[in-house]
Parts: structure tokens; sequence; C-alpha cells
């Protein structure tokens, strides 16, 4: 018998992963738009953070070897408010899960014929949409007051690359939660130790300036080598090495984070199957 198929050749009955997730991804960037609470402190609060800090340090680009000549400390910063926007809208993109549990939408997904990596994929496809756009809104909106990229397009497309992984591995992380605890609640609670981790690296303050505990912290923070390698694209110019380190920091969060959201959201299946 032959095969029944729909629109653009699919075959009938038959799951089509690609386009269920974007489906998904279309929904949650979509339900995001719609919810000022959740983007709004992804984009204002990093641009206050900088205005302060670049307001209130401005005069540390005197210090030799601090930042280079013809650089800005607001240069200094642009990649710090890129990760901690990224921060906010994942981890928020990730507890959106936890409110489809809880309002019985994800109940449905499962009892419907969509197949089941589209469930995860779709819920990280829009965290990461909404990474990429941050990526550049910071970048054009700072611009202007001289926040430029030293590195060029190529540099400014690697901004945009990290910020899109961040926003995976995050995300990833905050949908394993979500998906572990079924309460957005437990999911916000996860940002604050991200947020030290954010302080407690290069993001804000040059290491070359810290010591004792503070310095070997930073020193060691895997937010640190990440960060360093997108402000190298920043005030110096494109860094193959420095692009790698960025990415290479992403990718070790994103295989931890998909790791643990597909075990906990395999978990949630099994439940409720």
């Amino acid at each position: 018998m032959a095969a029944v198929t729909v629109a653009g050749g699919v075959p009938a009955g038959r799951p089509h992963l690609l386009r269920q997730a974007g489906a998904l991804s279309w929904r949650a960037v979509v339900r995001l738009a719609r919810q000022p609470q959740a983007w709004v402190p992804a984009t204002v609060f990093p641009l206050l953070l900088v205005a302060v800090n670049s307001s209130a340090m401005s005069r540390v680009t005197s210090i030799p070897g601090v930042v280079p000549p013809g650089t800005t400390f607001l240069m200094f910063l642009l990649p710090a408010a890129i990760v901690q926007g990224v921060m906010f809208g994942a981890i928020n993109g990730g507890a959106e899960l936890a409110t489809d549990i809880q309002t019985g939408f994800f109940d449905r997904l499962v009892s419907s014929p969509v197949s089941r990596p589209a469930i995860l994929v779709g819920r990280l496809g829009g965290a990461m949409a909404f990474g990429a756009l941050q990526a550049v809104f910071f970048q054009v909106v700072l611009w202007p007051f001289g926040a430029d990229v030293e590195g060029g397009l190529a540099g400014r497309l690697v901004l945009v690359v990290v910020a899109v992984l961040l926003s995976l591995g995050l995300g990833a992380v905050a949908a394993g939660l979500s998906a572990r605890t079924g309460q957005a609640e437990a999911v916000q609670g996860f940002f604050p130790l991200v947020f030290i981790l954010l302080f407690l690296s290069s993001a804000f303050f040059p290491t070359q300036l810290m010591s004792g505990w503070y310095k070997a912290v930073a020193d060691h923070n895997p937010l640190t080598w990440m960060i360093d390698g997108m402000r190298e694209q920043v005030l110096v110019g494109f860094s193959a090495s420095a692009a790698a380190t960025s990415i290479g920091v992403c990718l070790a969060i994103c295989a931890v984070g998909l790791l643990f959201a597909v075990s906990q959201v395999q978990r949630r299946l099994r439940v409720a199957s």
C-alpha cells in the first residue's frame, strides 16, 4: 500500500523532528515576546550595570596593561553585558518548561503525535534564538557610546556564536531542573548561583587588579576564560585561538547541560506516560 503523505512530502503519521521543533521554538519565542517581565530584565539590568561600572571605573583605563590604548572601559564591559543578558534569558527560557508542566501543556504534548526530542529541542531553540538577538542588541545599543569591536565582523560573529551556545548550555540546565522539579520557582532559584559565578570572574573587573582568594577564584573560573576570549575580539582584534577558548568553554557547558536535560526529560516522560 502506498504511503499517505502530507504537504511537503513527509509521510503522514511519521514525526517530523525539524518541523515540530521549529514550531515549538517559534511558540517559545512568541511566548517570551508576550511576557515583558521575562525579557525586560534580561536587557535592562545588564545595560544599567554597564552604565554604572563604566562611569565609576572609567579611570581604570589609565592603568597600563588593563586595556589597549585607544579603547574604552565600555568596550571592556561589552562581553559582560552579553553574558549577563544571556544568563537571564536562558534560565527564563528553560523555566518555561516548568510552566508548561504546571499548566498541563507538557502532558498534552506527550499524548499527541509530537516527537519526544522535539519537546526539548523546541524549548532550547527558542532560548538560542533569544541569545542571538541579545548579542546583536547589546552590540548595536552600546556602539554609539563607544563600544566598538576591534575584531570587525568576524569578532562580532564570535560574540553571537558564544551567546547562542551559552544560551543552549544554560537553557539545557534550566530545562533539566524544570523537568526534575516541575516548578518554575525552583528553576529561578538557580540564577543567583550562576550570577555569583559571573561576579567571581573577570566580567566586570580586570583580573590584573585583583588579589588574594578573589583573584585565585577568578583565574580558575571557566567564565573568565570564556569572557576573556570574547574580550580579545572586542579590545584587540579577531583571534581564532581566543575564539576557540570561548567556544570550547561553551561547548563544555552544553555537553553537561544537555546530558542533564535529556536524562531529566526522559524521566519526566516515563512519569507522564
